[in-house]
């Protein structure tokens, strides 16, 4: 009963947020709620799954606001034209090359293991070049969303770290072996990048003519113009390289870090409270909608978690599979790794689900770490195009994107470089 109301629940949001019918906030607090009474939970047990989902995301939420706010005013002070133009002028406004540079980016910034961390690092420095080549929000988004799920399967990575808490192999020793699938994924994201940016490419040129300032040659040429640095640059790239090393250190908690980074960077460029005050005001409202988001996003996951929806729907998935196909139960997960992500989370994939896929293909003689390398692998990028992350819905609120608009944009084509990945693991003799 669990698993068909929970099943009923992931269903209703995920539909909701395809169609667009509702705001998210309604999808993910709304709909849940319904469940939760239909299971026969009362109003005290439902307030608990709330607190619980809600203290689980609370950092989340406050560290998006902040970081926002942040990284709007570096953007406001000019802080990326540089770059951008740098990369502008040497792509020489070609898009295949900026798609191919965004997936070097992504896979670069994400050596901490951190979603959020490297959405923060990536978008706001690429969103502008992105608009000025008139390239898509949600291509940048797949590409970055593609590189994190390479980087994924590092060690100190979140799901390496749940399959070796689960299956009680090192992490180490479980990415020592998954290190070859890495350095292909990337020879993989490349070509991938390549491929997206040529059609990219193609519908640019498709795309109603601009004014001339809009055009590449004009970008590239604006870009080899506009060689000044903007005022108090130095000062800003410091700030914004020693906040990001202290948030790759982990010496203090992200949330406060970037208060502090806000605080400082305020008082570097805006002397006066008035002058502040403004730039706060300009990037509130998007950052407290997202954080919001965020917030009804927590409430969703304590109430499918507390109610023990999530753990219900996981095992029994691993049962509808027929006799014949439990030697092969780890391949098919793994292959199904995606949407899967998409219908259980994350931690219920990895804390609910592996376990018992171990088990039932252990009885056929395969190896536990066979299990881990083919759900892995094969749900490296599954979190990326989940609405149930809350690093997704801030890379979202980034780029000024939407949720429906993602899925259906990156859904197929981020499963079809999973499953390239793992055919190569399946070459490798991993599974």
């Amino acid at each position: 009963m669990l698993t068909i109301i929970g099943l009923g629940i992931i269903i209703a949001i995920v539909a909701l947020l395809l169609t667009e019918r509702v705001t998210p906030i309604i999808a993910l607090s709304m709909v849940p709620l319904i469940g939760a009474l239909i299971a026969g939970f009362g109003p005290a047990d439902i307030a608990g799954f709330f607190e619980s989902g809600l203290q689980d995301v609370a950092n989340v939420a406050v560290m998006f606001i902040f970081a926002i706010l942040f990284f709007g005013v570096l953007q406001d002070v000019g802080l990326f034209d540089p770059l951008i133009n740098r990369v502008v002028a040497l792509t020489r406004g070609n898009v295949i090359a900026v798609a191919m540079g965004t997936g070097v980016i992504g896979t670069i910034a994400h050596l901490d293991g951190s979603g959020a961390s490297t959405f923060l690092i990536s978008i706001p420095a690429l969103l502008p070049l992105y608009q000025r080549l008139r390239m898509s929000p949600y291509l940048l988004l797949l590409i970055v969303s593609a590189s994190i799920g390479i980087m994924n399967l590092v060690p100190w990575a979140g799901p390496i770290g749940r399959a070796a808490a689960v299956t009680g192999i090192s992490p180490t020793e479980l990415w020592r072996a998954m290190l070859p699938v890495q350095i292909a994924g990337f020879v993989i994201l490349m070509i991938f990048a390549a491929l997206l940016g040529l059609r990219e490419q193609g519908r640019i040129k498709r795309l109603p003519a601009q004014d001339a300032q809009a055009s590449p040659d004009n970008v590239v040429a604006d870009a080899e113009n506009g060689k000044a640095l903007p005022p108090r640059f130095w000062l800003n790239l410091a700030i914004a390289v020693v906040t990001i090393g202290v948030l790759a250190s982990g010496i203090m908690p992200p949330a406060y870090m970037f208060m502090l980074a806000l605080g400082v960077v305020l008082l570097a460029n805006y002397p006066k409270p008035k002058a502040q005050m403004e730039r706060i005001k300009a990037h509130a409202p998007g950052a407290l909608l997202m954080a919001s988001i965020i917030s009804a996003a927590g409430a969703f996951l304590g109430i499918l978690s507390g109610t023990g929806m999530l753990e219900s729907i996981a095992t029994d998935l691993a049962h509808v599979l027929p006799h014949a196909m439990v030697p092969y139960l780890h391949l098919v997960i793994g292959v199904f790794g995606v949407p899967l992500d998409m219908l259980t989370s994350t931690d219920a994939y990895y804390f609910a689900l592996l376990p018992v896929v171990e088990q039932v293909a252990s009885t056929q003689g395969v190896a536990a770490d066979s299990v881990v390398y083919a759900m892995t692998i094969g749900n490296n990028v599954g979190k990326m195009i989940s609405p149930f992350s809350p690093a997704m819905w801030l890379a979202l609120g980034l780029a000024g994107a939407e949720m429906g608009r993602h899925i259906r944009y990156s859904f197929f084509l981020l499963w079809l470089f999973s499953l390239v990945m793992l055919a190569f693991a399946y070459l490798l003799g991993l599974l």
